[in-house]
């Protein structure tokens, strides 16, 4: 990994996700992109268009200079102390700026922060982290709680372990060995979708054949739904993060291609990471 982007729009949960991403930054020695997409007030219009008639550039020109004042002061956060960072401010809608700028700088990782209220549902579905999570080629790590000090050691990955799934498992393994972490192979039973211990053993076995994956541990867990199984399952192994398969349709119930009814009903505390199918 060379390169993280964390957009930041100075809400608390973009200073979580910044944080998170600088102890990544640490492990990795890679470089952090800041991002703020600036969306105008209206009758402010975009300074980059000086000198064209009808501008109000003394207004836009005293709006870009307060918006720099605070990305600067952002920059000063202490957890970015001794690490390379990069910074931008542009006008743009957030969704489209965010990925055009991970594909110009050919980012690795995208970390977002999230206001989600419960479950991972919830924080998985927001105006732009949702667009970025089901449309962005390249991982997105979605943060919704502080993490004091952000590690990678044990790795959770949910799926359903179907077949079609397995073109995204490398990805996921090449993660993991990034952090030299142990990674968790979880499929949650439920009594709406209930198979024997040799059925779901048999399918994940079937599924990782032919890759290499170094530390792993192979988990059946039974819950109530497929999201609680997901989380109480991490609390008991003491997980740092949790990595699921996407495939660009909306929320949770379209993350294991399949349907997830049940709203979770305790909070999803740990970071999130998702790669697309």
């Amino acid at each position: 990994m060379k390169s993280i982007l964390v957009p930041i729009d100075f809400s608390i949960q973009s200073e979580y996700a910044a944080k998170v991403a600088s102890d990544i930054a640490r492990l990795t020695n890679c470089k952090i992109f800041l991002l703020h997409m600036l969306e105008l007030p209206s009758g402010i219009i975009d300074p980059t268009n000086y000198g064209s008639s009808n501008n109000n550039t003394p207004t836009s020109l005293l709006y870009l200079k307060r918006v720099h004042e605070k990305f600067q002061e952002f920059k000063r956060l202490p957890f970015f102390n001794d690490i390379e960072i990069d910074d931008s401010v542009q006008f743009h809608k957030a969704y489209d700026g965010i990925i055009d700028e991970s594909k110009t700088q050919n980012i690795d990782l995208i970390v977002m922060g999230s206001k989600g209220a419960s479950g991972l549902e919830e924080m998985l579905v927001g105006s732009n982290t949702e667009k970025v999570v089901r449309n962005s080629e390249i991982p997105v790590l979605v943060v919704k709680k502080e993490v004091e000090h952000f590690k990678i050691e044990n790795i959770v990955f949910a799926s359903n372990f179907k077949f079609d799934n397995r073109k995204a498992f490398q990805k996921i393994l090449n993660f993991a060995s990034l952090f030299n972490a142990q990674l968790h192979l979880l499929k949650i039973n439920t009594i709406h979708n209930f198979e024997t211990t040799k059925e779901s053993s048999d399918a994940i076995r079937n599924f990782i054949n032919e890759f290499d994956l170094g530390d792993y541990t192979l988990n059946i867990y039974n819950d109530l739904s497929v999201e609680s199984g997901i989380l109480n399952f991490s609390k008991v192994i003491d997980a740092d993060v949790i990595l699921l398969n996407t495939n660009g349709r909306r929320g949770l119930a379209h993350l294991f291609n399949g349907s997830i009814g049940e709203d979770l009903t305790n909070h999803a505390k740990l970071p999130v990471v998702t790669f697309k199918l």
